[in-house]
């Protein structure tokens, strides 16, 4: 939501809303540029919160609420877990001169060997096709003369740091956890998506797609990897786009329904990583740098006001005043023996697992399972082909010729 442009497919809010409650970090990067990070914006939101000037929210004596969406960047804020590196250049459209873009060009293998050569630590660590965090490690050895391993534990080791990073920038914080059973969930957001094309969705894609995504596509050189371009929902519609008027109105309305189709498949993928998101770093981070997580329950939208709205004031008011609200914050899961960073080689799957919850999930998974069958059967194949030709023919002791061994 920070680009300009998308407004409908971004989901921001109306200039309506906007109205009603100051919005901050919405539509102010251009859409060209495609090297803004998360960085970048945890160092404007933190600005912004900050108390040095009169314009700012705590300066103002206002309450900063960071409402989600991406759950990465709301960590960027609340804990201490970015590294900043060098100066960048200013963020400007233009190509890009991102190192770790240009490091994520290269083979896995290759930005692994580097990774393993100055930091072998990280190297072991991370998994040898994830190019984007060994690219990232790589960067920040490049740029701070210091191994991204060793920075890393100078932060856990903070006062108030945990294993998983450095310690809350703002102690006194409360999370709101909206959840709804997965079928509610999941029906809500096929609507959304129908929602979405009402509202101009088709004529929003191919404005922007005309002003910013033509002629990179003409030149083949179009990135859905980095900046707005990879948002959910312009991709999806590439085939139909690039072919609108190019084709047969039957072969467009074809394409049509399969962005459409894919929107709504991956939409729902999201809000699933979502939750699992909040799952592993909000209610499964080891440490005392924990805010508490109060869950509220929106799968019914008629008791919105009973379900969420009224235990959610009260838990703010609650928070202000410095008391225990009346709700009881969702119990942390941590597992204290759980390894996060230990290798699994599933040899069925011809797969490298890392972490030992990730490895309990992929031997639960309907393609380990799959393979696992599979593997079954060959070997039940094997053993009665034995079985038969080890017979040749023998008996029994004392038994007739019919029964074989």
């Amino acid at each position: 939501q920070v680009y300009k442009g998308l407004d409908i497919i971004t989901n921001k809010v109306s200039p309506q809303e906007q109205r009603l409650c100051r919005h901050h970090m919405i539509s102010f990067v251009d859409p060209l540029v495609s090297n803004y990070t998360v960085v970048d914006f945890r160092d404007k939101a933190v600005a912004l919160i900050s108390f040095h000037a009169a314009a700012y929210i705590f300066a103002r004596d206002k309450i900063p609420i960071v409402v989600g969406g991406t759950n990465y960047y709301i960590e960027s804020l609340l804990w201490k877990v970015l590294i900043n590196t060098k100066d960048k250049a200013s963020v400007a459209p233009g190509p890009v001169t991102d190192r770790k873009v240009q490091l994520e060009q290269l083979d896995g293998v290759e930005l692994h060997r580097r990774l393993s050569q100055v930091d072998p630590e990280m190297a072991a660590k991370l998994h040898p096709h994830d190019k984007r965090k060994m690219a990232r490690s790589l960067q920040v050895f490049e740029e701070t003369g210091i191994p991204h391993s060793e920075i890393l534990h100078q932060q856990q080791e903070e006062e108030g740091g945990g294993p998983l990073g450095g310690p809350l920038k703002y102690p006194h914080s409360c999370i709101l956890w909206l959840h709804a059973d997965q079928a509610a969930l999941d029906q809500r957001l096929e609507q959304r998506v129908d929602d979405m094309l009402a509202a101009g969705l088709l004529e929003e894609l191919r404005d922007f797609h005309r002003r910013y995504n033509q002629e990179k596509v003409a030149e083949n050189r179009q990135d859905y990897q980095h900046g707005i371009f990879q948002s959910i929902g312009f991709k999806e519609f590439h085939e139909y786009l690039i072919s609108e008027g190019n084709c047969s109105p039957e072969t467009s309305a074809l394409l049509l329904q399969k962005g459409i189709q894919a929107l709504k498949q991956v939409t729902k993928r999201y809000a699933r990583r979502q939750n699992k998101w909040v799952r592993n770093r909000f209610l499964r981070r080891p440490g005392p740098n924990v805010p508490p997580v109060y869950g509220l329950e929106v799968s019914d939208l008629l008791r919105w006001e009973e379900d969420v709205l009224k235990p959610a004031l009260e838990i703010v008011e609650s928070f202000i005043q410095g008391r225990e609200p009346p709700a009881e914050p969702v119990k942390m899961e941590y597992d204290g023996n759980e390894n996060k960073r230990s290798h699994h080689m599933c040899e069925l799957c011809n797969r490298l697992i890392i972490g030992d919850r990730e490895w309990a999930a992929h031997t639960r998974s309907k393609s380990h399972l799959h393979h696992l069958k599979k593997r079954r059967k060959l070997e039940a194949a094997s053993h009665a082909a034995e079985t038969e030709g080890g017979s040749g023919g023998t008996e029994t002791p004392g038994e007739g010729s019919s029964q074989q061994l």
